[in-house]
C-alpha cells in the first residue's frame, strides 16, 4: 500500500497511561495527508497503543513503537511492543473480553493483522475512497 509514502511518521513512545494521548498528539501534524481518514486513524491508533500499554510488558523501560505511512492509496499503521503476542479471535463477531479495539479494527480498517517476531506488531490499512488524494 504505502510503497511511496507521502508522509512517514515513526515514533517510539514511553509506555504508561499517557502513551495513547501522546500518539494522538503526534498525528495532528498529519491532518492534511490523512484528510477524511484522520478520525478513523486517530481512533484506531489510540486503541492499539492502549492495548500495547495494557497487554505488553510493563515497567519503566517499556516502549511502544508507532509507524504510520500515508500515500495516495491510503494509510498503513503499525503499533509494536515487546510483548509475547496474541492470537486474534477466529470469529470476530464474538464479544471481546478486553474491550473494543479489535472490533473497531474490523469495522474501520480494510485490512489488519498481527505479527509476532521479537515482539508483537498489530497493523492496519485503510484505503482512500476512489479519486481522493489524486
Amino acid at each position: 500500500m504505502a510503497k511511496n509514502p507521502e508522509e512517514l511518521l515513526e515514533l517510539t513512545l514511553a509506555g504508561g497511561r499517557e502513551a495513547p494521548a501522546r500518539a494522538r498528539m503526534a498525528l495532528k501534524g498529519l491532518n492534511g495527508s490523512l484528510a477524511d481518514l484522520a478520525q478513523s486513524v486517530r481512533l484506531l491508533v489510540s486503541e492499539l497503543v492502549t492495548n500495547a500499554v495494557r497487554h505488553g510488558p510493563g515497567g519503566s523501560d517499556a516502549t511502544v513503537s508507532l509507524v504510520l505511512a500515508t500515500s495516495r492509496g491510503g494509510v498503513r499503521v503499525e503499533v509494536r511492543d515487546s510483548g509475547p503476542g496474541f492470537e486474534p479471535p477466529s470469529r470476530r463477531t464474538e464479544p471481546l473480553r478486553d474491550g473494543f479495539g479489535l472490533a473497531l479494527l474490523d469495522q474501520l480498517a480494510d485490512r489488519w493483522g498481527v505479527t509476532v517476531d521479537r515482539g508483537t506488531s498489530v497493523w492496519f490499512e485503510i484505503d482512500r475512497p476512489t479519486g481522493e488524494g489524486s
